[in-house]
């Protein structure tokens, strides 16, 4: 017991120093606990107090993005009134509109040959000096011909009777052929050593320029001739189903339609077909009402603002289609009214024909035109139009549906009758002077038989 009493003496001092040293490291831990719990309601008044972050800045991206929103929704507004303006301008005006489009677009197009040559090589020694005027030439000789066979055709009655006009009406296919055959010799002549494959190449891809671009636009000009109706509603049908194939794409597509374009969907394919349907109907009964719209053009100095009167087609008049008889018994039944006929017109048909073709094969003009920009990496066809694009980004669908409408009309709708213009087109190229005057004496005195009076 007293070994362990010298060791209990240091103890005592132990216990009577404060313990600090031991505890030292956790009195920091106290003395900053403290702080922060004091300091809370500081944090969170200044939290309240410190203004909202501000949005950053856009981006370059966006405001080009907003720019070119702006752009092409100003431009979508410039374009239909313009259509609309020229639409009640008159006929003359539609065909210059159509000429213009279809410049515009052939210049695009071919332009792209010379971006593909310049790929491979260098330009200025690719660069043929004939080449863009015999391109040019090429397309006037081909407009020559094709507008002037429709003006021949639907205004005889004018044509055949100016002397003037008489020479170029009867020997028009031999001046465009000479007109040709000059441009071929001219190509021929400009051929050069090293450059054949080139040149050749060119002339093809011309000449295939002119069959789907010319002389589509020759039946989109045809059809304007023979009414606007046949023009003015495949154009719009075609435009509702490239609109409503983005609503509907953008609502509920998921499935993707074609790889050529990403962005089409089944879904937008399918409710554009349903939407364009309904829109045909519509948007044709009420622009069949009207006579401008409806007569084949006469005189290109009408417009919408003159009496235009002519006999209806047959396909505009209204006709009424008798009720099965126990359908009619159950409909008259339900409905306040007894209902025993439906009113209709044939071109109710036909629009519906034309509203299946714009929904279902029109847009593979547009799939092709996708298909053509791929091959050759561009986004657009030009800048014709800003904020979109090319002329033929926006014509790609419409040359088809023009080329099928004239088809479709020709074929089943047009009627085939007796004109002044076609009398009088076999009496000038078919009589001689003497027959045109026995012809006048006997049609004089015909007339006069029957009491009506002969101007002198």
């Amino acid at each position: 017991m007293n070994s362990g009493a010298p060791a209990a003496e240091p103890a005592a001092p132990l216990a009577e120093t404060p313990p600090v040293k031991p505890h030292a490291p956790p009195a920091p831990i106290r003395e900053n606990a403290a702080p922060r719990q004091e300091a809370a309601p500081e944090t969170q008044i200044a939290a309240q107090e410190v203004p909202p972050k501000q949005d950053a800045p856009p981006t370059d991206e966006q405001v080009k993005k907003r720019q070119n929103i702006l752009t092409r929704t100003l431009w979508t507004f410039i374009m239909i009134g313009s259509f609309i303006g020229l639409l009640l301008m008159g006929h003359a005006y539609m065909i210059l509109l159509v000429m213009l489009c279809q410049t515009l677009v052939y210049r695009e197009v071919t332009a792209l040959f010379t971006l593909a040559q310049s790929n491979k090589q260098d330009e200025a020694k690719t660069k043929d000096p004939w080449s863009k005027t015999l391109n040019w030439y090429f397309f006037a000789v081909t407009n020559y011909f094709l507008y002037g066979e429709s003006i021949i055709y639907y205004f005889k009655h004018v044509v055949f009777s100016d002397a003037q006009l008489l020479p170029f009406a009867t020997n028009h296919r031999l001046i465009s052929f000479a007109l040709y055959t000059i441009g071929l010799m001219g190509f021929v002549l400009s051929l050069q050593k090293g450059y054949l494959k080139q040149q050749f190449g060119l002339f093809c891809w011309v000449h295939m320029s002119l069959l789907l671009i010319v002389v589509s636009s020759h039946f989109i000009m045809n059809n304007i001739l023979e009414g606007l109706i046949w023009f003015w509603v495949p154009a719009s049908l075609v435009i509702c189903n490239d609109i409503f194939a983005y609503v509907w794409g953008m609502s509920i597509g998921r499935t993707p339609l074609i790889e050529l374009s990403p962005k089409k969907t089944v879904e937008g394919f399918v409710g554009a077909f349903g939407s364009t349907v309904l829109f045909s109907l519509f948007w044709g009964t009420y622009f069949m009402r009207f006579n401008y719209m409806t007569c084949p053009v006469h005189d290109l100095g009408v417009s919408a603002f003159s009496n235009v009167q002519c006999v209806p087609n047959p396909v505009f008049v209204w006709k009424e289609w008798q009720i099965w008889s126990p359908l009619a018994t159950i409909l008259s039944t339900v409905l306040p009214r007894p209902i025993t006929t439906i009113s209709y017109v044939p071109y109710h048909f036909h629009l519906l024909s034309m509203s299946f073709f714009a929904s279902l094969v029109a847009p593979f003009g547009g799939f092709f035109a996708s298909g053509f920009k791929r091959a050759f990496k561009i986004k657009d066809f030009g800048h014709s139009i800003p904020g979109h694009g090319g002329m033929t980004d926006r014509m790609d669908c419409q040359f088809l549906m023009g080329v099928f409408t004239y088809v479709y009309y020709s074929s089943l709708i047009r009627q085939h009758n007796v004109t002044v213009g076609s009398i009088l087109q076999k009496i000038v190229s078919g009589l001689s002077v003497d027959d045109q005057l026995e012809l006048i004496v006997d049609l004089k005195k015909y007339l006069e038989g029957m009491g009506v009076q002969v101007p002198c």
